[in-house]
């Protein structure tokens, strides 16, 4: 689960991090008194959306014009930025073609940046550990960082049964260049953040950039923060910082009903149970010569509901044209499947084509209840024969 920069700095401010004075607005009626309760002389007008690369980005509209991070120097600048800004579509290198739109926006305390930072931690999966990942290269996007020059990009793992020790904080402090007080600041940060990061169970926290200001302070400029979803049933008070808005609404349909979906620009519809088996069949329908446009996991329980849900948001996705369902029926039976395939192209009246390919416990009698259905529905002996036809059924 992601939250806004805003929310992340809130929440990094009660454990103690050193970050600037802001207040977020979903009203451009509110920037005047949010200007003037912030003092300036400087304002920052943020964008609010979960994608980075949001200075850079570019309005629809106005692709020639300033970007979602703007300073200012007037209370009367900021209320016109944020006029401006509130309400349009922010497109930047994360959003993709289609850009967020801008339903909240972050105005802030200008800050003088003598240097730019870049500090993140995240779940090191091949260590079982949590790794910062350090670098003077703030400001920058640290893929390019990490493809140009990884020499600038330095790891510190800690040892989840020491936790965090300030020697880890030392090495971070050195591999920034940091000297005098802005060594003992890093040093404190970083325990800061890992106490936070492992108490609230995230899966990514990243400040870039960190400065270092005008008064040799370092500071938390912007936050990133992303959470286990699986752990939020054990942080209530976070999962109410869930934006909606920022969603796929079909991936947000799916999460409703405990499928995990997730949305792709292909043409052929996925459901299948299990990750494994949805990666190969995603992977067999490239083979024959298409795409997917979706990863689905309904799970091993599905139901009669959950297939109809399922098939309601593959079709809620206009680019889809033709549907693979490839169900290994294990723990969930596959006349079970098949009833909820029948029941849910009767009642969405599916006008796509449909390939089903069933295989496990109680697989003839799958089979048999989808052709005594009378539905057009395309039976498959094996996953091959599956994408085969599928494929074929698209492109004509």
């Amino acid at each position: 689960m992601n939250i806004h920069e805003y929310q992340a700095k809130a929440l990094l401010k009660e454990y103690g991090a050193l970050v600037s004075e802001g207040r977020a607005i979903m009203d451009a009626d509110d920037a005047k008194a949010a200007a003037e309760e912030l003092g300036g002389p400087v304002w920052v007008v943020k964008s609010q959306i979960h994608a980075g690369g949001r200075g850079k980005g570019k309005f629809k509209g106005n692709e020639d014009g300033a970007g979602g991070v703007r300073v200012v120097k007037s209370v009367n600048e900021v209320v016109s930025n944020a006029k401006e800004m509130l309400g349009e579509v922010l497109v930047t290198h994360q959003t993709g073609p289609a850009g967020k739109q801008v339903n909240r926006l972050y105005i802030e305390d200008g800050a003088q940046i003598k240097t730019e930072l870049y500090l993140s931690l995240l779940v090191d999966r091949e260590t079982s550990s949590v790794a910062y990942i350090a670098s003077t290269e703030g400001g920058m996007d640290i893929e390019q960082v990490a493809e140009d020059t990884p020499d600038k990009i330095v790891t510190v793992h800690v040892d989840p049964l020491t936790g965090y020790r300030n020697f880890h904080g030392m090495r971070i402090a050195k591999a920034l260049g940091l000297d005098g007080q802005q060594v003992k600041q890093c040093v404190k940060l970083c325990g800061i953040l890992y106490k936070f990061f492992t108490e609230k169970d995230c899966a990514l926290l990243e400040i870039n950039p960190l400065i270092v200001d005008g008064n040799d302070d370092v500071r938390v400029l912007d936050a990133k923060v992303s959470f286990d979803g699986n752990a939020m049933y054990r942080h209530p008070k976070i999962a109410e910082l869930r934006d909606e808005t920022e969603e796929d609404p079909k991936e947000l349909a799916a999460s409703k009903y405990d499928l995990n979906y997730i949305a792709l620009d292909g043409e052929i519809g996925c459901m299948v149970n299990g990750a494994g088996l949805a990666m190969a069949t995603m992977d067999i329908i490239k083979l024959y010569g298409s795409a997917p446009a979706n990863f689905l996991d309904v799970g091993g329980g599905a139901t009669r509901e959950k297939v109809t849900e399922a098939f309601k948001i593959i079709l809620s996705d206009e680019n889809v044209k033709g549907i693979l369902v490839n169900i290994f029926g294990g723990i969930m039976r596959c006349d079970i499947i098949a009833e909820g395939v029948v029941s849910a192209a009767r009642e969405i009246n599916i006008s796509v084509p449909l390939v089903v390919r069933l295989e496990g416990t109680n697989v003839e009698q799958g089979k048999k209840i989808m052709a005594d259905s009378g539905l057009p529905i395309i039976s498959a002996d094996n996953l091959a024969d599956a994408a085969e036809k599928i494929v074929k059924a698209v492109k004509g």
